[in-house]
């Protein structure tokens, strides 16, 4: 009985030995821990664009127009809506989109540490 005890574990042994030499290798572990991607959402916004486009808040946040946009006379150009234009705002990082259905876009970018408007629209 010994005998055959012996000859069953060592049968066991040859099997498992067998076996795990066929497995893949376990994939390596990235250093790098992997973090998702926030994502980022188009939110309704109602633009102001009384005194032309300059400036914009969203939440706290102060951002000022790439490129800023006006008639020349201080009012939204043509095709604007006037005092506001509906649209909606995306923020990434430190940069902000309006979009509208008219097709217009604004692009604008974060004053880091700016606790009110450059100017002041009457």
């Amino acid at each position: 009985m010994a005998t055959r005890c012996v000859h069953v574990i060592a049968a066991a042994a040859v099997v498992i030995s067998a076996l795990s030499g066929c497995a893949e290798p376990a994939a390596p572990k990235n250093a790098v821990p992997q973090t998702p991607t926030p994502t980022v959402s188009a939110v309704p916004f109602a633009l102001l664009t009384h005194c032309g486009i300059h400036e914009v808040r969203v939440e706290d946040t102060f951002y000022v127009a790439d490129q800023p946009l006006d008639d020349g006379n201080g009012n939204p150009p043509a095709g604007w809506g006037n005092p506001f234009q509906e649209g909606t705002m995306t923020v990434d990082g430190g940069k902000a989109v309006f979009r509208d259905d008219s097709g217009h876009t604004v692009t604008f970018r974060e004053r880091p540490g700016a606790t009110s408007f450059l100017r002041t629209c009457s």
